[in-house]
């Protein structure tokens, strides 16, 4: 069944009723050929089986919590960005608690080249000194956060940027490399101060985290970076969101001959990876999906951001299932 936005733009407006806005309006604003050329009766073609599926969906979801990481292209294209911002208020308007939490790395790069402080990468992950977790914070916890709460508001949304230092909501100690590098200041979540977002989430509002997390103990006052992912699915677990969504610029977990798994286990992930199906950079991506469903999170998306309203199709597309469109990336369960 092919998943019609006119649909999901059309039951939003009936679901405002669920909203935890009371200035909520309408998010989408897309055409569709219709059946009928009498005005009276003219749908949109597939109405019915649509607004069945996402019905479904919703029911199936509403006051639960779905925590997303939202990076990469989403992030840098102003059309992605506000399709982004108009799911989440549409999902919030139908009832479902959402938790955003995003990255920023282009972001970070371009601020440091401006400022003059160098940076380098070891084992794949940035080396975050003083002065570079300086920069991420001024990044991070200022512009790209409030912009994309701000947008999710003007969307017809509520949503607050918050920091990880914030209430100590992302309590962090020095993380310890595998390999034996010396990362600076990148943390690993010891503590999520579930609290300080159930409290935000029973009033109707959204979350938006950046990954800068605080030290704990006689480290309260240091800052540390942390992998936008990792925080994002440690978030999801400590909450046992319905859904963790981590927006990707990938298509999804590929097979041998490059077509797309669209529904895989944690044993099933675990089997590609000694298989050398899933190498390399796949590798850890499939490992935030797969701890965040060990950590209790009814499922997760390692879900194409590339896509327009790649959010909005992978929640409301599978209907009750709640297994994604099929189409827009990988769901992962237990």
């Amino acid at each position: 069944m092919k998943f019609s936005i006119i649909t999901a733009s059309l039951l939003f407006q009936s679901a405002l009723g669920f909203s935890p806005s009371g200035n909520a309006k309408a998010t989408l604003s897309v055409r569709s050929p219709v059946v009928s050329s009498s005005p009276l009766f003219a749908v949109p073609e597939g109405f019915t089986d649509s607004a069945t599926t996402i019905a479904e969906a919703a029911a199936s979801l509403r006051g639960k919590t779905i925590v997303v990481k939202y990076g990469g292209n989403a992030m840098t294209s102003p059309e992605l960005k506000a399709g982004f911002c108009q799911d989440v208020a549409a999902l919030q308007n139908l009832g479902i608690r959402m938790v955003v939490v995003h990255g920023g790395g282009p972001q970070i790069s371009s601020m440091l080249e401006k400022v003059g402080v160098e940076t380098r990468f070891e084992g794949g992950m940035r080396v975050s000194t003083k002065e570079v977790v300086d920069v991420a914070e001024m990044v991070l916890c200022g512009s790209v956060n409030k912009e994309i709460a701000s947008t999710i508001c003007s969307a017809g949304g509520r949503a607050i940027g918050l920091s990880g230092r914030d209430d100590s909501l992302l309590q962090c100690v020095k993380k310890i490399d595998k390999q034996g590098y010396d990362l600076g200041f990148v943390g690993e979540v010891e503590t999520v101060n579930t609290d300080l977002l159930s409290d935000l989430l029973d009033m109707g509002i959204c979350p938006v985290v950046s990954p800068i997390g605080t030290g704990i103990g006689d480290e309260k006052d240091i800052a540390y970076n942390v992998n936008a992912d990792v925080a994002a699915g440690r978030i999801a677990g400590e909450l046992r969101a319905a859904r963790a969504l981590f927006l990707t610029d990938i298509a999804g977990v590929l097979d041998k001959n490059k077509e797309l798994l669209a529904t895989l286990s944690c044993d099933d992930v675990d089997g590609l990876i000694d298989d050398e199906t899933i190498t390399g950079g796949m590798i850890p991506k499939v490992s935030y999906a797969t701890n965040a469903v060990k950590l209790g999170v009814g499922g997760a998306f390692i879900t194409d951001g590339r896509v327009p309203h790649a959010l909005l199709k992978e929640v409301l597309a599978g209907g009750a299932a709640g297994t994604g469109s099929g189409d827009g990336g990988t769901f992962v369960s237990l």
